[in-house]
């Protein structure tokens, strides 16, 4: 349910955003204030709960993003004051991070790996999924020492598996059918 109305708030605003031709803009200004609410809890809290009246809200909000938000986000939040909808901002934070890399044409990877990938290897990896994809790609790296070697990539829900871990459970397999 959260999920939802998440995308569906994410979708107004990046529709005001797309309108303004500020979609980038909008999306840090976003993710702004949630790392505020993340750095501060307890003001989150203020912001969540139902003691304080909206007005109040709206007045401490005011307050803390005067001049570091555009109107439309501060109407934005105003909005989600009104709406009751305040404790999924993290989730439409999320949602319009996606819209916008769709209209950006932008994918994010995550390359797996034993150690850290070298600046050179993830410019030709990047170059080599960018051509699969036809997307530019934003590539994330992580290290996972139970892979033993080779690289997991995944990028939304594909999986490119080519570790050595995967092959051995491969090899594995195939013995066994071999031996039953």
């Amino acid at each position: 349910m959260a999920q939802l109305a998440a995308r569906t708030y994410a979708q107004a605003l990046f529709e005001v955003a797309l309108e303004a031709n500020r979609i980038d803009d909008f999306e840090k200004e976003l993710n702004f204030v949630v790392k505020t609410f993340e750095q501060h809890p307890d003001f989150y809290e203020i912001f969540k709960t139902p003691q304080i009246s909206n007005e109040e809200k709206k007045h401490i909000i005011e307050n803390v993003f005067k001049g570091r938000l555009i109107n439309e986000v501060m109407n934005f939040l105003k909005i989600l004051l009104d709406k009751r909808r305040t404790g999924i901002l993290e989730y439409i934070a999320k949602e319009y991070h996606k819209l916008a890399n769709a209209h950006n044409n932008v994918v994010e990877a995550v390359a797996v790996t034993t150690l850290l990938l070298k600046d050179e290897e993830k410019a030709k990896l990047v170059a080599k999924l960018t051509a699969v994809t036809g997307k530019r790609v934003q590539l994330k790296n992580q290290i996972d020492p139970a892979i033993v070697g080779g690289m997991l990539v995944r990028i939304g829900d594909q999986v490119i598996d080519g570790t050595i871990q995967n092959r051995l459970n491969k090899l594995q397999e195939d013995l066994a059918q071999i031996i039953v």
